[in-house]
């Protein structure tokens, strides 16, 4: 699928399910615009947008003047993480204007936040006490209630990331009354529209782009790393580790070149595809996801955790072959060569998270722990917290125990 200026393709993201459907080629305002009047033939549309996006451009007034006389109202900025306080405060404004559509321009926090939203509203859930009866699923949840609502608005979503977390129905929000843990909702229901904008995104701060690019690189790596994966899951990884790394890789070299950051919007499209088959991730998510209370952001917690994950789960043996597949792919990738070359290493020494740590290197992310301002004081309050994640036990090798994680952290602690 190329990338044509002025004209739209639009279709289902993945192959055995309606949603959510991406569409790209036109300027994401008339896009969205379009399928407002078409699609969801919506009159009371609400905005979650970017507080930096708002702030720094002009794309929200361009989305606002699309839109016109449908947007009943418009919330600016939510923390990283989104915390469920600030989720609450949208609630409130949403549930008062009648509202039949929500749209995201943003990254992340704000497309987590409005799914939220839809499956708070669906609930009655006004407050964080009742939205904490709604985590869970796959997690235990003691105080989830027995009968779950599905969201019913629907929910187009601008990504400005590369997170891919508007492909899936899953949220992540922060409680902010008690733990400040991370919590999983799980809703099961996709946001039904994505619109892609190469253009729009060029906007996007450069550690934003290539930090969440690496979330789906290490989407796609813990999906082949698996133990549970299955060959469906391996194809759409493999495609989209591919596209990632080339069009991180291309990003970075040329930050106004197209082509390169629309291979890495369709690289993330392939990297939740992956997902989508019902893989489970391992530890770099599930430490990942407690990382983000502290200040640290999405994409990198990935930069500094996959590597050391892959070397963990290596050393205990768990599934070398399977990380042998995603290293043999990475350095059949001609940048990936160019960048082991140029820093005098040679291909035959390196394990799988050497190569990922020269690709993260060459992307200029952070690679410890330390340059996230996260101290060893933090670790046994992360190790807990991880140990309650959706993904930890399903990590190659099965982490059960605090010491486990704080193997890992001690990895990276820099």
């Amino acid at each position: 699928m190329s990338y044509t200026r002025g004209q739209e393709q639009c279709r289902p993201a993945f192959d055995k399910k309606p949603t959510p459907r991406f569409s790209s080629g036109l300027p994401f305002e008339e896009a969205c615009a379009k399928h407002v009047e078409h699609t969801f033939k919506a009159a009371r549309i609400f905005i979650l947008a970017s507080r930096s996006l708002s702030k720094q451009t002009d794309s929200l007034e361009k989305l606002k003047g699309a839109l016109g006389d449908r947007v009943a109202g418009c919330h600016i900025g939510i923390s990283p993480h989104t915390p469920i306080s600030e989720v609450v405060e949208v609630i409130d404004d949403v549930r008062k204007l009648d509202v039949d559509c929500l749209v995201t321009l943003g990254a992340g926090s704000i497309t987590d936040a409005a799914k939220l939203v839809r499956f708070a509203i669906a609930n009655s859930a006004w407050d964080e006490k009742a939205i904490s009866t709604l985590w869970g699923g796959h997690s235990h949840n003691p105080t989830r209630r027995e009968h779950i609502i599905k969201p019913t608005i629907p929910m187009i979503c601008i990504p400005t990331s590369l997170s891919g977390g508007e492909y899936q129905a899953i949220a992540g929000a922060t409680e902010t009354l008690t733990t400040r843990a991370k919590r999983t909702f799980e809703p099961g229901v996709d946001p039904e529209l994505v619109i892609l904008d190469p253009e729009l995104v060029k906007t996007t701060p450069q550690w934003v782009w290539l930090s969440t690019g690496i979330r789906s690189v290490d989407h796609c790596v813990e999906t082949v790393c698996s133990l549970q994966s299955t060959p469906e899951g391996d194809a759409a990884a493999s495609r989209g580790l591919d596209m990632l790394v080339r069009g991180l890789l291309r990003s970075k070299a040329n930050p106004d070149d197209s082509e390169g950051r629309y291979l890495c919007q369709l690289g993330v499209v392939q990297a939740m595809q992956a997902v989508s088959t019902g893989t489970p991730l391992g530890a770099s998510h599930a430490i990942g996801h407690q990382l983000g209370p502290l200040g640290v952001g999405h994409g990198e917690t990935s930069c500094i955790l996959l590597p050391a994950v892959c070397k963990f789960n290596a050393a205990k043996g768990a599934n070398n072959a399977r990380q042998a597949m995603v290293r043999e792919l990475l350095l059949g990738l001609e940048p990936v060569q160019a960048a082991i070359k140029a820093r005098g290493r040679e291909a035959n020494d390196l394990d799988l998270g050497d190569i990922l740590d020269i690709v993260i290197g060459e992307l200029g992310m952070p690679r410890s722990l330390r340059a996230v301002n996260v101290g060893r004081d933090k670790f046994g309050l992360l190790a807990v917290n991880s140990l309650h994640d959706l993904w930890i036990k399903t990590n190659a090798f099965p982490i059960t125990e605090e010491d486990q994680v704080l193997e890992i952290l001690n990895m990276v602690a820099g």
